[in-house]
């Protein structure tokens, strides 16, 4: 199998503004999934694709390769993963590169335990069928004790399909997960039929412990915390 790694960078971040380049310990946050992608045998290359020409100079600079600057259209607050990635294997399919397997490592995720990508090709490889792999954790906030509440003020357990699943003994409650920033593997067969994900998704769980997502300053800090204390 032959893989890519992008690692998706846009210029224009409203929360923490240029947060994918600012200085994490003084090495820029985008460098941490850099270095993570370069020390795995597996992967063919390790691409940034951004649409800002000063987070291109500091990927390359921290070994990425930058064969093209994002379009706009493609760079919105609302653009979603499937058309950047679409636009990156479009780009090198154009130069006859064919890649089996698209890995996509976010910048806002600096601490990643060892060994992800390698675990996820492994998944794969295991499960022919499996469309992709993404990384998740387990809900600690289970749905099964949420409410909500009605216009007349009055609450009611959110999940209608269970009689009282708010009083259901935690050892009984049915293990769910959100999915983390950490990596997503794709095959390409997935992307060309138009999905990110296809319809047989297969986790790879990582622990609470060994993950975070960057979205503003507090979680920033954090992260410094978490790797340099």
């Amino acid at each position: 199998m032959k893989l890519a790694v992008i690692i998706p960078a846009r210029g224009g971040s409203k929360s923490l503004p240029k947060k994918n380049i600012l200085p994490l310990n003084g090495e820029p946050l985008l460098c941490y999934s850099v270095d993570y992608s370069l020390k795995s045998k597996l992967v063919a290359t390790t691409i940034v694709s951004t649409d800002s020409q000063e987070i291109a100079d500091i990927a390359k600079n921290c070994g990425a390769s930058v064969p093209f600057i994002r379009p706009a259209e493609f760079s919105q607050d609302d653009t979603r993963d499937y058309p950047v990635i679409r636009h990156a294997l479009d780009f090198f399919e154009a130069q006859g590169k064919i890649f089996d397997i698209y890995i996509l490592l976010r910048p806002t995720s600096p601490i990643r335990p060892s060994g992800l990508i390698e675990k996820a090709v492994e998944i794969l490889k295991n499960n022919p069928s499996a469309t992709s792999v993404r990384s998740v954790a387990e809900i600690k906030e289970h749905p099964y004790r949420a409410w909500r509440q009605s216009q007349d003020g009055s609450i009611s357990g959110f999940i209608n399909n269970e009689t009282e699943p708010y009083n259901i003994p935690r050892q009984e409650l049915p293990p769910l997960y959100f999915q983390t920033g950490d990596i997503e593997a794709i095959r390409r067969e997935t992307l060309i039929g138009g999905s990110v994900s296809g319809n047989y998704v297969f986790p790879l769980v990582i622990k609470h412990n060994e993950m975070i997502d960057i979205d503003n300053e507090s979680d920033f800090n954090r992260a410094e915390q978490g790797l340099f204390t």
